[in-house]
C-alpha cells in the first residue's frame, strides 16, 4: 500500500463482502448436512443482500448503485476495451464489476427466497410455513437448486473477473477489498 492511495471502499461493504463470502460457503458445504446451520447461513445472505441494496441507496459515494450501475452499451464498451487491453481503470466498480454485483444480488435473492419457500414445502416451517407450497416442492427445489447453480457460475465468473481486471490495470483488487484503498485513478500504472 502506498501512502498516496485513497480511500475507496467503506468499511461495512468490506465486511458485507467477506461476509457474504463466509456464509454463502457456509451455507453451501452444510446444504446436505446440518440443515440449521445451513438455514441460518441463508438467513445471513438473505440479511447481507437486503443490507447492500439499502447501502446501494444510503451508503457513500462507491457504495452506491447510481456510482457503478451502467447501461448495456457502457459495459459492452468496457468489456471489449478489456479484451483489446484498452478498458479504462476505474476508482469505483468498473461496469463489468457494476453488472456482477446487481446479477449477484438477484441472484442471491433466488436463492435464499426460494430456500424459505423450501423450508415451507419440506418441512412446513420458517415465514412461510403457513402457505401451500408443499404442494409445489418439486419446482421449489428445481429453482433453488438452478438458482444455487448459477449462483456458483456466477462467483467464478466473479473472481475470474477480480483476477482479469487486477492483472489488466495493475491493480490488487483483492487487497483493495481488504484495505478499501486503491490508487488515485491520475497515478501511472
Amino acid at each position: 500500500m502506498n501512502a498516496a492511495d485513497i480511500k475507496v471502499w467503506d468499511p461495512l461493504v468490506r465486511v458485507f463482502h467477506w461476509g457474504l463470502l463466509g456464509s454463502c460457503v457456509l451455507a453451501y458445504a452444510t446444504q446436505e448436512e446440518h440443515y440449521d446451520l445451513h438455514l441460518y447461513a441463508g438467513y445471513a445472505v438473505l440479511g447481507l443482500v437486503a443490507f447492500r441494496v439499502l447501502w446501494g441507496l444510503v451508503g457513500p459515494r462507491h457504495a452506491r448503485f447510481s456510482d457503478f450501475v451502467y447501461g448495456p452499451t457502457a459495459l459492452s464498451g468496457y468489456l471489449q476495451g478489456l479484451m483489446r487491453r484498452t478498458a479504462p481503470r476505474y476508482l469505483g466498480h468498473n461496469p463489468a464489476g457494476g453488472a456482477m454485483v446487481v446479477v449477484l444480488l438477484v441472484t442471491l435473492l433466488i436463492i435464499t427466497i426460494s430456500g424459505i419457500a423450501l423450508d415451507a414445502a419440506e418441512n412446513r416451517a420458517g415465514p412461510l410455513a403457513a402457505t401451500r407450497l408443499f404442494l409445489y416442492r418439486d419446482q421449489v427445489i428445481l429453482l433453488h437448486d438452478i438458482a444455487t447453480d448459477v449462483g456458483v457460475v456466477l462467483v467464478v465468473l466473479h473472481v475470474l473477473g477480480v483476477l482479469h481486471a487486477s492483472i489488466a490495470h495493475r491493480e490488487n483488487l483483492v487487497r483493495a477489498m481488504l484495505t478499501g484503498r486503491k490508487r488515485p485513478l491520475d497515478r501511472a500504472q
